[in-house]
């Protein structure tokens, strides 16, 4: 019998030991019903009112008592770090005139792995790394806009 969760809760309620977890890419976080496989085979039917973007640590309320906790998969990016905080500016204005979804930290932004982009980014003189890390990136504007989020917006089959 598959489990079923109907809610989210943000982290932050450390009291609320999960009973499991599931482990998910960026792409795959973007959520309103789906059938979600844990670690130990068990399955959750995931029914949510509106589509959400879940993040690290949030946790899947279950009908009948219960979280599972979701985490963000390791995936294959690129770290581009920034001769100064200018130039970080400058490059975050470069990768959002293009639509990427992009993690923007202090010192560096993370994106999804695109050799051309990587290319782009050395001429624009950048250091560019391969990492291997969960991907958080900032929820734009190109979620909203429709036509910019890659086809992942077939969630109209309910």
């Amino acid at each position: 019998m598959p489990y079923r969760s109907t809610e989210v809760l943000s982290p932050g309620d450390r009291d609320k030991a999960p009973l499991h977890s599931v482990t998910l890419s960026h792409d795959a976080r973007h959520l309103r019903r789906k059938l979600l496989h844990l670690e130990n085979d068990d399955v959750v039917m995931l029914d949510l009112k509106e589509a959400v973007m879940l993040a690290d640590g949030d946790l899947l309320v279950l009908d009948g008592g219960g979280y599972i906790q979701v985490l963000a998969a390791p995936e294959a990016l690129y770290a581009i770090r920034p001769r100064d905080p200018l130039h970080l500016i400058e490059l975050a204005w470069h990768l959002g005139n293009r639509h990427l979804p992009a993690q923007i930290e202090t010192g560096r932004i993370l994106i999804a792995r695109d050799p051309v982009i990587r290319a782009m980014l050395e001429g624009l003189g950048a250091v560019v790394t391969e990492v291997s890390e969960p991907f958080h990136p900032v929820r734009g504007a190109y979620h909203a806009a429709g036509g910019h989020d890659h086809g992942h917006n077939h969630h109209h089959h309910g």
